[in-house]
């Protein structure tokens, strides 16, 4: 039985090309009624016992394809010596490139995103597209769970500060893009 009809919560019939998510709305609908709560004091109530998921994404358009190519086998390159290094005060744990092996026809996309991890919890991901209209587009995916009072209520690009900044000094973003700052902040 399928309760959602795909992953985004829609109804997932062919009435509409995108996503709809009404399975979403519904659930909150019925969350709000039965709590008698606005959404911000249930979100509020959920981070004060489970901790708050920060996350955002750095995207650097139309930068050179040469020089992004560059900073990823740079980065490649140093996957064994990071580990242990500390930036920023933050200590870095692993390093790898994802790779996503299909459980269906077992086939392997690799080289999809490297990814850091951070004692703490905190993960960065570099990953390249090249689906824009000029030169390439460096993603740089930031994300970390904090719990605690303090954590609770920050601005994310403040919460995410030091891993922004750990981002930018290992990748040396900005001798490989020219930019002080992304493009695009999501």
């Amino acid at each position: 039985i399928t309760l959602c009809g795909e992953e985004s919560f829609g109804t997932g019939s062919n009435h509409i090309r995108e996503k709809d998510g009404l399975w979403a709305v519904l659930f909150w609908l019925n969350l709000i009624a039965a709590r008698r709560q606005s959404v911000a004091e249930i979100v509020q109530d959920h981070w004060r016992e489970y901790g708050r998921d920060y996350f955002t994404r750095h995207d650097y358009e139309a930068i050179d394809l040469a020089s992004a190519q560059q900073m990823i086998a740079r980065l490649r390159g140093k996957f064994a010596e990071l580990p242990g290094q500390v930036f920023g005060g933050l200590k870095l744990t692993a390093a790898d490139d994802f790779e996503y092996v299909d459980p269906v026809d077992k086939s392997v996309s690799s080289q999809q995103g490297i990814r850091l991890y951070f004692e703490g919890g905190g993960r960065v991901i570099f990953r390249l597209s090249g689906t824009g209209t000029e030169g390439a587009t460096l993603r740089v995916y930031i994300d970390c769970h904090m719990q605690g009072p303090q954590a609770l209520d920050q601005e994310t690009q403040l919460a995410l500060a030091p891993l922004i900044a750990a981002a930018g000094q290992i990748a040396k973003i900005k001798s490989h893009t020219g930019r002080d700052k992304p493009s695009v902040i999501t």
